[in-house]
């Protein structure tokens, strides 16, 4: 599968990992309980079948206290726009984002694309949200 990209490239760590580096474009300082909308300079063309989902890298809330607004970030495969980060600062002191930063990655995975059927859902045994009592 190919994905094509304009301006900054994500770039894998690793060969083994599973998926590629967005980058901010610009400096940014967030302050303690603020959020920024991060600059990355990438666009992609996901193809069709496709989804690319943004998750925060692993270190940025361990090392930093940042986390994306919105958990997971979806890009659809119809999307041409740049990529932004909405970033929040949940941590006690100011966080300031370099140029250059790795801040999330995209992993591109398949996404089933046909539409929903209504139909009758069988019984499971299972209850509803939190049944399992975990």
């Amino acid at each position: 599968m190919i994905v094509n990209y304009e301006g900054v490239e994500p770039t894998r760590g690793t060969p083994g990992s599973a998926g590629g580096d967005l980058i901010s474009k610009h400096y940014r300082t967030i302050y303690p309980g603020g959020t920024a909308k991060i600059s990355t300079g990438t666009k992609v063309a996901i193809p069709r079948g496709y989804v690319g989902l943004v998750f925060a890298r692993s270190s940025l809330f361990e090392k930093r206290g940042l986390k994306l607004v919105n958990s997971v970030g979806v890009i659809d495969s119809d999307f041409r726009g740049e990529i932004i980060l909405h970033v929040e600062n949940d941590s006690g002191r100011r966080s300031n984002i370099e140029a250059g930063d790795r801040l999330a990655q995209i992993v591109v995975v398949p996404c089933y694309m046909d539409a929903f059927v209504e139909a009758d859902l069988e019984d499971t045994g299972r209850g509803g949200f939190g049944s399992t009592g975990q």
